[in-house]
């Protein structure tokens, strides 16, 4: 069975409607919530970014029963693993097994704020492994000195940690990434139904639970979603590896002045105020081999997509 999500999407919303949608979600019968981790938001139309360790934390206090998931942070530039380790082990506490932790190779966008050159791709690997493995031992609750290619951690010890392991799953994009989630993480998170990366992920022997991302702007009419999107998510049209190597919003919105409305009628974005093209986006991700699927609603009207999503499209997974 697959399990459905809702996104919470930092970008665009204060932390106190964060934490409200969460609340609704899960009233509304969604099996997770899924948070952005940003500094920046994509583009200034978003208009926030709030520190998504707090808001996790009142989300965790919030609700009860639905799984919470981060997707996903960089534990690598921006924020020493060592405290990045004990944000997750704080919130995997409160949770009580409700959390799951994504992590990734990060975008220029949020991590160069903190003066540190932004590596090549082969290199956040490397960094992304080191650091999950200094993660890893500090969550034991043993005391850890680590001296490393990319990190050092003298005399750490977690003192508040959580009964049970913490199930972290990588993002990848391709095939290199996937081999790495195979082999480092305990599933695979993506945006968007990437047959290929979930068909690298297995051949490479991964066999924990596959995460994805579908983007929809549920409006009154197919134009007034058209429109949402084009002003407040334009970013999701810009293709290639510019997502990650861009450094600050008027940067994103530069590059999206060459995307057009028709781009976006055109994109895999959701726009049409029916249930139908959620229902075969979801049968297409499952198809491609996700048993996580999240729907990330562009703008406003959250509270009329949930109840719209919870009564039209999740029984049909039911």
């Amino acid at each position: 069975m697959v399990e459905i999500g809702y996104t919470l999407s930092s970008e665009e919303h204060t932390p106190d409607e964060l934490v409200d949608n969460a609340v609704r979600a899960e009233e509304a019968g969604f099996d997770f919530v899924s948070i952005s981790d940003h500094f920046h938001p994509w583009v200034s139309a978003q208009g926030e970014s709030p520190f998504v360790w707090s808001t996790l934390g009142a989300i965790a206090r919030e609700t009860e029963e639905v799984g919470i998931g981060v997707g996903v942070t960089c534990p690598t530039v921006r924020i020493h693993p060592v405290n990045v380790a004990h944000a997750v082990a704080t919130i995997a506490e409160m949770a009580d097994g409700r959390f799951t932790f994504g992590v990734g190779t990060g975008e220029n966008l949020n991590e160069h704020v903190v003066g540190e050159r932004w590596p090549e791709h082969d290199v956040r690997l490397e960094m992304l492994e080191e650091s999950m493995d200094v993660m890893r031992n500090l969550w034991t609750g043993e005391e850890v000195s680590h001296h490393g290619d990319h990190y050092t951690v003298e005399n750490a010890k977690l003192f508040t940690v959580p009964d049970e392991p913490i199930p972290t799953l990588v993002s990848a994009f391709g095939p290199q990434t996937a081999r790495m989630a195979a082999d480092y993480g305990e599933g695979l998170w993506c945006s968007g139904p990437q047959a290929e990366v979930v068909e690298a992920y297995e051949d490479a022997g991964g066999e924990g639970p596959a995460y994805t991302q579908l983007h929809g702007s549920y409006q009154d009419t197919e134009e007034e979603a058209i429109d949402t999107v084009y002003d407040v998510w334009p970013n999701g049209a810009i293709t290639g590896e510019l997502a990650q190597e861009l450094p600050s919003p008027a940067h994103f919105e530069q590059a999206a002045e060459m995307v057009d409305r028709e781009d976006v009628a055109e994109g895999g974005t959701i726009t049409e105020p029916s249930p139908d093209p959620y229902v075969e986006s979801i049968e297409t991700a499952i198809d491609a081999g996700y048993d996580h699927v999240y729907v990330h609603q562009i703008g406003d009207n959250q509270e009329e997509f949930i109840d719209f999503f919870a009564e039209n499209v999740m029984p049909e997974f039911r």
